[in-house]
């Protein structure tokens, strides 16, 4: 099996490409270096001649605030750059998993959001998600939409190594503390698309349609921030005096953020028997992993 990842570099890439090697399974990854996904037509034909047996695309603009006044650009990447890739999976007839996020959502639920809610997007960047979801879907019946959520690893920018960092420079960080999620480590993500792949494979059971994966259990950011900290001082880190609770409305954004972006994610334990281990737990492990690199 050669395994076709896009979007490399980022965080459920890196990861991904990281785990196929261990595995000794073969794979490319491909970002703008190798492919301009907004060339959709040299997409199609990088694609087809790849000699992919599975694709994972988990490209995307993801410059939410930035989307805004890029809206385009977004559409491009997010919307019509996966269509592509579908149709091109399709041809090819090979297991597809196209990585979403919980922007398709308002936040406005009180309990955690299942794949049968509506969605209802609040910013650009959660718009041209939610239309890329749609075209995928139309494009390849067989694909696998795999939703996340708060997505951090020792590669990449990500709220993780933010607050490692303002920590280090700051006696005192204000964190918003009334939006709530799972937050996933890619590397959790990178297992999960790796078992869909198997499966679809194996053809033992469907890996068709929409599916949450993010980690177990919730918390705001002002908790994941706190987390952070306990977990990295006692790794030697230097963190702040406090983490001060903060709400939305004082920490302004050009782009809407869900209020509540928590998941259940008892449809994919149950259908394909794929279950994240909770937060801290990958929390604690990726703070390890970065703390080895610094002695």
């Amino acid at each position: 099996m050669t395994l076709l990842i896009l979007g490399k570099n980022g965080q459920v890439a890196t990861a991904l490409a990281e785990l196929a090697e261990e595995r000794g399974l073969e794979w490319v990854a491909w970002g703008r270096g190798e492919l301009d996904l907004s060339d959709l037509d040299q997409t199609y034909v990088a694609i087809m001649k790849s000699g992919a047996s599975a694709i994972v695309n988990a490209a995307a603009y993801t410059a939410v605030d930035k989307a805004e006044s890029e809206a385009a650009s977004a559409m491009r990447l997010n919307a019509d750059a996966p269509a592509i890739v579908a149709q091109a999976a399709r041809e090819l007839d090979v297991p597809f998993v196209h990585i979403s996020t919980d922007y398709v959502f308002s936040g406005d639920k009180t309990t955690p959001y299942t794949e049968d809610d509506a969605i209802s997007p609040i910013s650009t960047y959660g718009l041209s998600k939610a239309e890329g979801e749609k075209r995928v879907r139309e494009v390849y019946s067989a694909a696998t939409i795999l939703r996340t959520a708060w997505v951090f690893h020792e590669s990449g920018s990500n709220f993780v190594k933010t607050m490692l960092r303002l920590g280090g420079e700051r006696k005192e960080l204000r964190v918003v503390a009334d939006q709530h999620g799972n937050p996933t480590y890619a590397g959790d993500i990178a297992l999960a698309c790796l078992k869909i792949v198997e499966i679809a494979k194996a053809r033992s059971r469907s890996v068709a349609g929409t599916f949450h994966f993010a980690g177990r259990g919730y918390t705001t950011w002002h908790g994941f921030a706190e987390a952070i900290f306990a977990e990295a001082a006692a790794h030697g880190w230097v963190v702040p005096d406090r983490v001060t609770a903060i709400s939305t409305a004082e920490y302004p954004t050009p782009a809407k953020r869900p209020a509540n972006s928590r998941f259940d994610c008892s449809r994919i334990a149950s259908v394909l028997e794929i279950e994240a281990p909770h937060w801290r737990d990958s929390l604690a492990h990726c703070l390890q992993r970065l703390a080895a690199t610094r002695s």
